[in-house]
């Protein structure tokens, strides 16, 4: 279980990380990994940075900086051995012409002329025998996707407690269960309510992800990349579909 804590309620600090008070500690979240270019880091610090010092400021300016060189960042960042997506593409044949590729994909966000493919979506086996939809969009996708996070990421962030483990670089399991025994531990608590969301991808709603999205986020640009994909459709078995709920667990963009 991961335990994630509520935006802006205190929470017990982790001792595995040893943090200091939020005012003190560095930044974290995507700076956890060193980018392979400078100047994507700078740009993603000082977004960062301004989300932490101003906790009610909304960014509205930020889509702009997804230029061929934060692109080429973000295929760095991307897993290169997952399946392709709807369209056969692997990692490797994208590589084999990455920069005409990348300066062909950023002209076509620039000029708004991006689509976005449906995913591909396959069911995999969980425990009791039931089975969980994955989606796997495409490589080039997966690049925007990634571009998209790394910003949305630098942001949101730096919002949430030390005992939110769920979905965020440089926390883990191992963090979440400590964060969870130490006060049963210390306070001599014996009894412990689990509660899991049913199906949480599939159910989220669109019109409620994007009100959240926009207390913090409301770039035309990032916005509209997200309606897309979570309007792309969904092909299983060579049939299209277009849910009107819920967001394909796989996709890049999916857990942030």
């Amino acid at each position: 279980m991961l335990l994630v804590g509520t935006v802006g309620n205190p929470c017990p600090r982790d001792p595995l990380k040893g943090r200091r008070s939020r005012a003190e500690r560095p930044l974290e979240g995507p700076l956890g990994e060193t980018p392979g270019s400078p100047t994507v880091s700078r740009k993603l610090q000082s977004i960062a940075t301004q989300a932490q010092r101003s906790p009610e400021m909304v960014f509205d300016n930020v889509f702009h900086l997804i230029d061929r060189e934060f692109l080429l960042e973000a295929y760095r960042l991307t897993r290169k051995h997952s399946a392709p997506g709807v369209d056969k593409v692997t990692a490797k044949q994208d590589a084999d012409h990455r920069d005409d590729n990348l300066r062909d994909l950023h002209e076509r966000l620039r000029d708004h002329r991006y689509v976005a493919p449906p995913v591909e979506r396959v069911w995999i086996e969980k425990e009791g025998g039931k089975k969980r939809p994955i989606g796997t969009p495409c490589c080039e996708d997966k690049i925007v996707q990634r571009a998209v996070v790394m910003i949305v990421e630098a942001i949101f962030d730096q919002d949430f407690q030390e005992c939110s483990h769920g979905f965020r670089k440089g926390h883990s399991p191992h963090q979440a269960l400590h964060t969870l025994r130490e006060p049963c531990r210390k306070l001599n608590i014996n009894w412990r309510v689990g509660a899991d969301v049913s199906g949480c991808f599939d159910t989220i709603e669109p019109g409620h992800l994007r009100a959240c999205l926009k207390q913090r986020v409301n770039d035309g640009g990032i916005l509209r990349r997200i309606g897309k994909w979570l309007k792309a459709g969904v092909r299983e078995a060579g049939t299209l579909t277009y849910p009107d709920k819920g967001t394909p667990q796989g996709g890049v963009v999916s857990p942030i």
